[in-house]
């Protein structure tokens, strides 16, 4: 009869013991917080001098300026103190570009009514896609004004930016929409140029990732 009031007494203990323990454990790990690497913190590997960078230093988005579906010059200037989705493309595009633009639709949505999110999808085949054809695609994809722009500019330079600045392959197509290559990446670009991280537009999991990553340097730790 003793002998099962003493186990009676230490099941009761352990029972009480139970919040204890688990108040200890969140204390000791639950402090844990999930941080968005900065990348190339280092420089970026410019092995054949086709970038004009720093060497060594944090790489940062360089200056561009081009001109959005309503005829406005958007670019890095108008990127300070925002978090900026980027992504590269073009409206003839037959392969990648409708699934892509498909899911930053979904990006656009989720963050709608936050303004310090923006979205610049930028094209590869300025010759075609000028403001008006951008902003009958915007148009098409319920892109919200002022925050998701559209943007075409100078061929070259687009292609250094995509090359140098976002660190994405982009080459010419001369014309042919089957002929153009590029990425199908997003780039998470922070409120100071920095690169954040890349994903793929394609693969829902990916965007389901950036949407999560982004809403992360918005109200987490940075």
């Amino acid at each position: 009869m003793r002998g099962i009031r003493l186990l009676q007494g230490l099941v009761l203990l352990c029972i009480l013991m139970v919040p204890i323990l688990i108040i200890l454990f969140l204390k000791t790990f639950g402090n844990n917080q999930y941080e968005i690497p900065v990348l190339f913190e280092n420089g970026i590997d410019n092995q054949f001098m086709e970038c004009d960078v720093e060497e060594n230093v944090q790489h940062t988005i360089p200056e561009f300026s081009f001109t959005s579906q309503d005829g406005i010059p958007t670019g890095r200037a108008e990127m300070e103190g925002k978090i900026t989705i980027v992504d590269f493309f073009f409206t003839s595009c037959p392969s990648i570009c409708p699934v892509m633009s498909t899911e930053m639709e979904r990006v656009d949505d989720v963050f709608r009514g936050e303004d310090r999110v923006q979205i610049y999808s930028i094209s590869i085949d300025p010759e075609y896609d000028s403001p008006e054809v951008l902003k009958e695609y915007a148009e098409r994809h319920n892109a919200s004004p002022g925050k998701w722009f559209f943007l075409t500019g100078d061929q070259q330079e687009t292609f250094n930016l995509a090359r140098c600045g976002f660190l994405l392959p982009a080459l010419d197509g001369k014309g042919v929409p089957d002929d153009f290559v590029h990425s199908d990446k997003f780039v998470i670009v922070d409120e100071q140029g920095r690169i954040r991280g890349f994903y793929s537009g394609t693969t829902r999991e990916d965007v389901d990732l950036l949407i999560l990553e982004t809403k992360i340097l918005l109200y987490g730790k940075k």
